[in-house]
């Protein structure tokens, strides 16, 4: 295990030192994992975190400190099940113009994930989809996972969230809602998916992991980082934005991000609070201390 550890530290481009955060908190939750999947199989852990605070990092720790323990485990994130750029541009000419811009409740294929998750409890194999954000579309080609399969990390920015109250809808929280929502169509209607069928689905969460940043600044700083690795990787990509576009897009994410680094703390099943340098500030209650990797 120490040498798959190592192996994606440096495959993730990470420093060194960052192998005391694995011992010190992944391994502790990856052990109260597979502690709940020994008699809850498929055991489903949501896992949720703004824009930059470390998800998809921990979620491929988790598969390398859960695999020696005998389980299969499979990622699925929220991103990868975006509608396509079609269906969306359908949906902000028949519904609001502001569900062209993926991100928001209604803008995700809900069937679709219930579907794998109802696959997965009957031990088929799945094909998780895939979307590429420098194109702004879905990629036409899946990851095929065989089954059964014992864990799935469902990860994603509003994973778990919970609707907001009616009274909470009606001022604008910033400039996007106030110009372009100015009657509250498009909010309400993402809160009343929220309170459908993506309640349904993370209805099906069995452990809710929240990664907590420390504000919506800090998401705004993480997001910006995340677009220039998209440039760099992929330049002239039609799906990038400059600096007017994503605080534009930004500002599609903030009402419910605020929302949840309000309300979701006190219901997770596991709290870790994020620092600026994305590492937890300390271990969350109800995971043991941690242990060495061997």
């Amino acid at each position: 295990m120490s040498d798959a550890v190592t192996a994606l530290i440096a495959a993730e481009r990470l420093p060194a030192d960052y192998r005391e955060v694995v011992e010190q908190f992944w391994q502790p939750l990856a052990d109260r994992i597979a502690g709940e999947a020994k008699g809850h199989k498929p055991l489903i852990v949501g896992i949720n975190g703004a824009q930059g605070s470390g998800k998809s990092t921990l979620c491929r720790f988790l598969e390398v400190l859960l695999k020696p323990q005998g389980l299969r485990v499979a990622t699925l994130s929220l991103d990868d099940l975006y509608l396509t750029r079609a269906e969306r541009a359908d949906m902000a000419a028949e519904v609001h113009p502001l569900f062209g811009t993926r991100g928001v409740p209604g803008t995700h294929d809900v069937t679709m994930a219930l579907g794998l998750i109802e696959d997965m409890e009957a031990g088929r194999s799945i094909t998780l989809p895939r979307f590429d954000k420098s194109i702004d579309d879905r990629s036409g080609e899946g990851e095929t996972i065989p089954g059964p399969v014992d864990v799935l990390l469902f990860e994603g920015w509003c994973v778990g969230a919970a609707p907001q109250d009616q009274a909470a809808l009606i001022e604008p929280i910033n400039r996007l809602e106030a110009q372009e929502d100015r009657g509250g169509v498009w909010r309400g209607l993402v809160n009343r998916f929220l309170a459908g069928d993506y309640a349904d689905l993370f209805a099906r969460i069995d452990l809710l992991v929240m990664l907590k940043v420390q504000g919506f600044e800090a998401v705004a700083a993480n997001r910006r980082l995340q677009e220039r690795k998209l440039a760099e990787a992929n330049p002239g990509a039609p799906g990038l934005m400059d600096e007017t576009a994503l605080t534009r897009f930004l500002d599609h994410y903030e009402r419910l991000t605020r929302h949840q680094l309000s309300e979701m703390p006190a219901r997770a099943d596991v709290l870790f609070e994020i620092g600026p340098d994305q590492r937890p500030l300390r271990l969350p209650d109800g995971l043991e201390g941690a242990r060495s990797i061997t």
